[in-house]
């Protein structure tokens, strides 16, 4: 069992920072709460290579600004799984995201996995080892850490050296690891860690049947929503959930009487916000809304027709995912190509890299009639 390092002093971070500059790659993870607040609460990060294992206490350690400069490093290589809640962290902290990364949730589909796949499931199916359950509840910002949850959060990027090695030598004997290239470097995009405001509502789910007032209420009251919880550090949906911002889209109250009749408002968004709210949704319903953005709109309703076009580029997703070993939904799913019907083309990885010369490229030339469906003995055949 190697021995884990709790660092929480400047000395032991020093020389952690140099043995993190000698490395090629380094496992990491993060730990950290924000179920009460807007913001997460970093409260350890774990470190590991083959040789040696850290947990460092950024809660003791208040500033790690070297750590960072080390891991940061473009010579070190970032081995995460499901990385973008850590990389959210850094972001906050650092206003920057390191780079190369390694996200052995992304690459795990084209060694046959299904797309998000677990990491339990990874360890279960790399190592054949169940992972312990105990602390996954744990309040990590709690100190003195037991030994028992260091070693929990320690196993993480324990394991994580381990099935990454086991992953770059299947990928490569493949010949796929070129491939997930593109799919690394989307993940460097700081848009997708840096929520403006004013462009919140751009993340409510059901926003794009809306039109008129109510979606220009909905945009507004995000707005509002995003700063109040920014500035409070604040869960945004302990100020108003989702459904309420459509409640407030259908009925419009311009009162507080009226907007406490709204089942689940709270009596302390009514006391402190519920004026403030009347006048936003007053103005929002003199205001045009801002425009949906082309990649959300649908060219068409779908029908049967559609529905059955859909069916046949499926199809032929499934006879190249086949013929690769691969998963059918890493190459694409259903709304990937009812997007590339519409042509609705915005961040899209299936007309880009490895998937476009699989797939992408035969899917366009089938829209375009330059590919033929038959069926002989019994199979499906796509050909020119």
């Amino acid at each position: 069992m190697k021995t884990i390092e709790y660092i929480n002093k400047p000395e032991q971070l020093d020389d952690l920072c140099q043995r993190i500059e000698n490395a090629s790659w380094i496992a990491v993870d993060t730990e950290f709460l924000r179920e009460k607040t807007y913001y997460p609460k970093f409260c350890l990060l774990q470190l590991a290579t083959p040789e040696w294992v850290g947990c460092v206490d950024p809660i003791a350690l208040p500033d790690l600004s070297k750590l960072f400069k080390a891991i940061y490093n473009p010579n070190v290589t970032k081995v995460f799984h499901s990385c973008r809640q850590d990389l959210e962290i850094f972001y906050q902290l650092t206003g920057e995201l390191p780079s190369p990364i390694f996200d052995t949730q992304i690459a795990a589909p084209l060694l046959g996995f299904t797309e998000n796949t677990g990491y339990g499931m990874l360890v279960s199916s790399f190592l054949n080892i169940n992972l312990k359950k105990a602390h996954t509840r744990a309040d990590w910002s709690s100190r003195p850490l037991s030994a028992d949850e260091i070693q929990y959060a320690a196993d993480d990027v324990i394991y994580l050296c381990d099935i990454y090695q086991k992953m770059i030598t299947q990928l490569t004997g493949l010949g796929r690891l070129d491939w997930l290239k593109n799919d690394f470097i989307a993940l460097e995009n700081i848009e997708q860690y840096e929520v403006t405001p004013e462009n919140a509502w751009l993340r409510v789910k059901g926003k794009s049947k809306l039109t008129g007032k109510q979606l220009s209420i909905i945009q507004v009251i995000s707005e509002w929503r995003e700063r109040i919880a920014q500035k409070e550090n604040r869960p945004k949906n302990w100020l108003v959930r989702d459904d309420l911002l459509f409640d407030f889209a259908k009925i419009q109250p311009e009162t507080i009487e009226a907007l406490s009749k709204i089942r689940g408002i709270t009596d302390r968004v009514l006391n402190y916000h519920g004026k403030e709210l009347c006048e936003l949704i007053k103005v929002a319903k003199k205001s045009p809304p801002i425009p949906m953005p082309e990649y959300t709109k649908s060219v068409f309703n779908k029908d049967q027709k559609q529905e059955a076009i859909i069916d046949i580029l499926f199809a032929l997703v499934r006879i190249r995912a086949e013929e690769n070993l691969l998963n059918p939904t890493i190459l694409a799913n259903r709304d990937d190509l009812e997007s590339l019907l519409n042509g609705n083309h915005e961040n899209f990885l299936l007309l880009t890299g490895w998937r476009f010369s699989m797939v992408g490229n035969e899917l366009q030339q089938l829209l375009r009639g330059e590919v033929r469906l038959t069926i002989q003995d019994g199979n499906l055949n796509f050909s020119r």
